[in-house]
């Protein structure tokens, strides 16, 4: 049986990231545990494969600076996008569709130079894969059995491999339901929305503009990012757009004609961006509040997803999951370096493990419940909620320091400095 101090059950960016930093700032033996073929090429709009992965997500200023404390440098994706580096988000536009409510949100208010970036899920996994070189990466395999010994967790492949781990960390997005076998429950909150994500290219230019749109259904995002469709790239003009729509009504949008689809995606949208002239096929997946009720049990913890999944709203699923990594590199660092018997440090241990959940209490309740709470308050039809809610975004408009609030806990940097 392979013996390694850490075994990470997941091989999306989450797990990724994690692999690295575990093993060149913490200098452990780490195995990856990796469900996903990482030579397929095919891009499967189903099937979120992280190699092949059509999403885009937006990273936080405070999730761009720990990357590239873990030696992960977001410019380097040029490499995957023909020179083209990920666009910056120097603007915010949120908006109530027929309504006045209004917040703009502009990058110079707060002395820094963006509030994030845009990259390709697909491309920065494959970055920090081809970075990272002091892991063992096993894929594709899946994990059949885990048992949790006194001193160390064995996990069982299906290729009928065993794996001995002092810790366990579940980076599986809580899709191989290995938590529950564990005896981690989660509740779960369903929405009742589903997520349409594809591209667009408008008749005018993003000049590094997003935008948060609410509908009746729930919340329109686009986001800076060019990319191609039926053979036209953008030049500056695109969109990666995840359109939050109601579970009922998915079937039937998704069926509409190209032409349908984009007439009625523009009137959610309105011609802020001109007209919309392009659209690439469109991926669905639902929607749900997915909560462990603990991200810690003996010699294992949970990050990512597996840990909390969110709504995309405000985008901050990914930058909490980094969060998530970054504390426990931050722990086992620490815990090892005042170990007095390092050479034998068991990165298992009670003392990391619940040093760990203490230390991802705070943020993870907060970021939550923002998250929840502007769904539940911005997919409403109910009249007063309406109203008060507009009241919210005009009064959020009007307050300096409510806006900077916002912005340092959506761009991570909630219980810290906003930094340059």
């Amino acid at each position: 049986m392979k013996s390694v101090d850490v075994a990470i059950v997941g091989g999306g960016i989450v797990g990724t990231v994690l692999a690295k930093g575990l093993s060149e700032h913490a200098h452990l033996n780490v195995a990856l545990i990796d469900a996903a073929d990482p030579t397929l090429q095919t891009r499967e709009n189903q099937n979120f494969n992280p190699f092949t992965d059509t999403r885009v997500i937006a990273l936080a200023r405070r999730t761009i600076n720990e990357l590239a404390h873990l030696g992960i440098e977001v410019d380097e994706l040029a490499k995957h996008f023909q020179g083209e580096i990920p666009p910056l988000i120097k603007h915010i536009e949120v908006s109530d569709k027929g309504h006045l409510g209004l917040v703009e949100l502009n990058h110079q208010d707060y002395n820094i130079s963006a509030f994030g970036r845009v990259v390709a899920l697909s491309a920065l996994t494959r970055l920090v894969l081809d970075a990272g070189k002091g892991f063992r990466h096993i894929a594709p395999a899946r994990v059949s059995r885990v048992t949790q010994y006194q001193e160390f967790c064995e996990v069982v492949l299906d290729n009928g491999e065993s794996i001995s781990a002092k810790l366990l960390v579940l980076a599986d997005g809580g899709r191989s339901g290995l938590a529950q076998q564990l005896g981690i429950d989660k509740t779960t909150a369903d929405y009742k929305q589903t997520a349409l994500v594809f591209n667009v290219h408008t008749q005018l230019p993003h000049e590094n503009k997003a935008y948060e749109r609410f509908t009746a259904s729930g919340p329109l995002a686009f986001l800076p990012f060019d990319s191609e469709i039926n053979g036209e790239k953008a030049s500056g003009n695109g969109f990666s757009v995840v359109w939050t729509v109601d579970s009922d009504e998915a079937e039937s949008i998704e069926a509409l004609s190209t032409e349908a689809f984009m007439l009625k995606l523009q009137d959610a949208f309105g011609y802020r961006q001109g007209k919309i002239v392009r659209v690439s096929n469109v991926a669905s997946y639902p929607l749900a509040l997915t909560m462990a009720n603990r991200v810690a049990c003996h010699r294992t913890v949970l990050v990512g997803n597996a840990a909390q999944s969110l709504h995309p709203i405000a985008g901050q699923g990914f930058n909490l999951g980094l969060r998530d990594i970054s504390a426990l590199i931050d722990v086992v660092t620490k815990t090892r370096s005042t170990d007095a018997s390092s050479s034998s440090f068991d990165a298992g241990s009670f003392n990391v493990t619940n040093t760990y959940a203490q230390r991802r209490k705070s943020d993870r309740s907060n970021t939550v419940t923002l998250t929840d709470t502007l769904v539940r308050t911005f997919s409403n039809h109910y009249f007063p909620t309406v109203v008060g809610r507009n009241i919210s975004l005009l009064a959020f408009s009007a307050v300096p320091m409510a806006k900077r609030a916002f912005v340092k806990q959506t761009t991570g940097y909630a219980d810290s400095t906003l930094g340059q």
